[in-house]
């Protein structure tokens, strides 16, 4: 099927203002979006800028605001979308570095900013640990959807709230905070608490659910976020990981032996 791919260029050492550029070839069954662009950038404009890595929707590279939704290009089939015309543009809500390269700084700032990692009740068992921290599948399941976050940017491209207001964490920076906030190993709740407790973080989100709907891996940001707020409100604490003593005089399975410490 011939298609025309409609393309965001903006080189800013040259241009004024972006636009789009008309890009038509034959797409056979089965090639992505991302194909296609490799297509076009292999066989008829090496200028094009993109970001590419896995194919495979892992890395989060390729997301893309394509056809006026953000999805990821390589799990994108282009005939799926039903229409001989695709516009393809760099996700917004980000300044765009160049044609459909967006700069995620925010991104990753926020997603910093909120203490992505455990934090443990005892600095030194995780400096020398002396042992490991039970949990049990159930608890595991309390934070397991939230931590498939591939950090592709997409929910933060859906959301209405970050366009109007750029302090606000976001989807993706609030729904990491709450997957360690609800992992049983983890003591920082409260540092997190802190850091979103205010006008513009956390109470800021109006639940428009966008950010669920662009997901690519049904990480459902809008429920961490609700699931956050009741935390505030919820008076119980939720069981912390038992530490099991390491059995160092049982012999290693199969006579493997771990690796020291790197760190």
């Amino acid at each position: 099927m011939k298609v025309t791919f409609k393309i965001w260029r903006y080189d800013p050492a040259k241009d004024v203002k972006p636009y789009f550029q008309d890009y038509t070839f034959d797409v056979k069954e089965g090639m992505t979006v991302l194909d296609c662009l490799y297509y076009i950038k292999e066989n008829i404009d090496a200028t094009l800028a993109f970001r590419a890595s896995c194919r495979m929707g892992i890395c989060g590279s390729c997301a893309m605001y394509i056809n006026k939704k953000p999805r990821l290009a390589c799990e994108t089939q282009a005939l799926s979308l039903g229409t001989d015309v695709i516009e393809i543009a760099p996700l917004p809500n980000y300044k765009n570095i160049k044609d459909l390269v967006p700069d995620l700084t925010p991104l990753f700032e926020k997603h910093k900013n909120v203490k992505p990692y455990i934090i443990p009740e005892n600095e030194q068992e995780f400096i020398n640990p002396t042992g490991e921290y039970s949990q049990t599948p159930a608890e595991l399941e309390e934070y397991l959807q939230f931590a498939y976050c591939i950090k592709c940017g997409a929910c933060l491209a859906a959301c209405p709230t970050v366009g109007t207001t750029p302090d606000f964490p976001g989807p993706q920076a609030l729904a990491q905070a709450y997957r360690y906030n609800a992992d049983n190993r983890d003591f920082g709740e409260k540092e997190r608490k802190v850091q979103v407790d205010n006008p513009k973080g956390l109470w800021r989100c109006h639940m428009a659910g966008a950010c669920a709907e662009a997901c690519p891996k049904g990480v459902d940001p809008a429920l961490a976020i609700q699931l956050f707020k009741r935390s505030f409100f919820f008076t119980g604490r939720k069981p912390k990981a038992r530490l099991i003593p390491l059995n160092k005089e049982k012999p290693a399975r199969g006579g493997i032996k771990a690796p020291e410490p790197t760190v």
